[in-house]
C-alpha cells in the first residue's frame, strides 16, 4: 500500500492551495500525527448529517483518519460519531456491541472499518462483525468494480458488480461436533432470502441502467440449497424482462472472471461465493486497496472497503492505501445526497491516480495520498 502522509496536506489544499514547489517536501507522518489526537474525538459541525463511524483493526484507524481529515478540510457537512469495537483489542463486549447497534440505529449510516475475526474457539461460533450484521439486517453487499485509468492491470475498462447475500449461507455459524472427531457445519438457505437478495440485484440493474443480471451457484452438487437459491433468482428474473437473466457455477465463474471478465454487468450470489468474488475481483484492478463497497438493509447503509482485510502487518509503517475508504466514503455522500462533497473527492482520488506523479512501486496499491493535494487544484 502507498503511503498516508501526504493526507495532512490534502486537507490544506482543499481549503487554500500552496506553492507547487512547497508540499512535496512537507508531507508528514499521518499517523504520527493521528497519535497525538483522541482516537474518540467526533467531528462536530452544526447542521451536519450525523455517522457513526467504527474504525475497526489493522490499519483501519488510520484510514479512518485519512477520511476525517480530507473531510474536515471540504467542510463536508458531516458528524462523525465514533465507536469502538474489536475482538483482538479487548474491545469487545455485549454493552459496547449495544452501544454501536444503538448509534447505527439512530443514525442510519455508518462507515466502518475490518472487524477483524480470530481464528481460536473461545465459547462463540458468531463473531463481532456477523452479529453486527445480522441484528441490523445488512442483507445485501454491494462491491461495484471499477477499473481506474492509471493503474497498469491485466485487465482495463473493468465495470461490475458484485451482490452478495451475507445474512446466512455458509457464515450461519451453525457447528457442531456431532460424533468425535465430525464437525458438522450448516449451510442456511432461505427462500425468503433468496428472493429478497435476487430482487435487490434486479432493482439495483435496473435503477443503474445495467442490462444483465448473472446469479452464481453451486446447484449441481448442493442441489437443495443451492437449488432453491437458484430457483428464486430465476422466478424474480421473470419479472424483470428488460435484463437479461444467466447462470454460472461459481468455479466456472471464477475462470471466467480471470480470462474475460468483460461479460459480467451485476452478479449476485450467496455468502461465501460473493466473499470470494469480491476478493477475486478486487485483484483484478489493483486490489484490496482500491475497491469501495456498501451494505444495506431496508433501513440501514453502511459504508466499507469492497475486500475486508485488516492489513495488520501495516499497521503504524505508514504504508496504508486510503483509496478504497475514501471512495467508500465518497459513495455515502452520496448516499447523503451531498453530490458535490462526493464529487470532489471521488475526481480528486481518480486524477492522481490517472496522472500517477506519486505512486508506490507496489502494484495493488498505487495511491500515494500526497499527490491529491495536486489533484484539488
Amino acid at each position: 500500500m502507498a503511503a498516508l502522509s501526504g493526507v495532512r496536506w490534502l486537507t490544506r489544499a482543499l481549503v487554500a492551495a500552496p506553492n507547487s514547489g512547497t508540499w512535496r517536501n512537507l508531507c508528514t507522518s499521518a499517523v504520527a500525527h493521528a497519535a497525538s489526537r483522541s482516537q474518540a474525538e467526533d467531528m462536530r459541525v452544526e447542521g451536519a448529517f450525523p455517522v457513526t463511524m467504527l474504525p475497526g483493526d489493522g490499519v483501519g484507524p488510520e484510514l479512518m483518519h485519512a477520511v476525517k481529515e480530507v473531510f474536515k478540510a471540504a467542510s463536508v457537512p458531516v458528524e462523525f460519531q465514533e465507536h469502538h469495537l474489536s475482538e483482538v483489542q479487548n474491545m469487545a463486549s455485549e454493552e459496547k456491541l449495544e452501544q454501536v447497534l444503538s448509534s447505527m440505529k439512530e443514525n442510519k449510516v455508518a462507515i466502518i472499518g475490518k472487524i477483524h475475526t480470530p481464528m481460536e474457539y473461545k465459547g462463540e461460533l458468531a463473531s463481532y462483525d456477523m452479529r453486527l450484521r445480522r441484528k441490523l439486517d445488512l442483507f445485501a453487499n454491494v462491491v461495484h468494480v471499477k477499473s481506474l485509468p492509471g493503474y497498469k492491470t491485466r485487465h482495463n475498462n473493468l465495470d461490475l458488480v458484485i451482490i452478495r447475500e451475507q445474512t446466512e449461507g455458509e457464515y450461519s455459524s451453525l457447528e457442531h461436533e456431532s460424533a468425535r472427531g465430525v464437525i458438522e457445519c450448516l449451510k442456511i438457505v432461505t427462500r425468503t432470502k433468496s428472493q429478497r437478495i435476487a430482487k435487490f440485484a434486479f432493482d439495483y440493474a435496473t435503477k443503474k441502467g445495467r442490462g444483465k443480471v448473472t446469479a452464481v451457484h453451486k446447484a449441481n452438487i448442493m442441489k437443495l440449497g443451492d437449488g432453491l437459491f437458484l430457483q428464486c433468482c430465476e422466478e424474480v428474473a421473470e419479472l424483470y424482462p428488460k435484463i437479461k437473466f444467466e447462470t454460472m457455477i461459481i468455479d466456472n465463474c471464477c475462470m471466467q472472471l480471470v480470462q474475460n471478465p468483460y461479460q459480467f454487468d451485476v452478479l449476485v450470489m450467496p455468502n461465501l461465493y460473493g466473499n470470494i468474488i469480491d476478493n477475486l475481483a478486487a485483484g483484478l484492478v489493483g486490489g484490496a486497496g482500491v475497491v469501495p463497497g456498501e451494505s444495506y438493509s431496508a433501513e440501514y447503509a453502511v459504508f466499507e472497503t469492497g475486500a475486508r482485510h485488516p492489513f495488520a502487518q501495516a499497521v503504524g509503517r505508514n504504508i496504508a492505501n486510503p483509496t478504497a475508504m475514501l471512495l467508500s466514503a465518497s459513495n455515502m455522500l452520496r448516499h447523503l445526497n451531498l453530490e458535490y462533497h462526493s464529487n470532489m473527492i471521488a475526481d480528486a482520488v481518480k486524477k492522481v491516480i490517472k496522472v500517477g506523479k506519486l505512486l508506490s512501486a507496489m502494484p495493488s496499491f498505487l495511491l500515494h495520498p500526497s499527490a491529491l493535494l495536486w489533484a484539488v487544484w
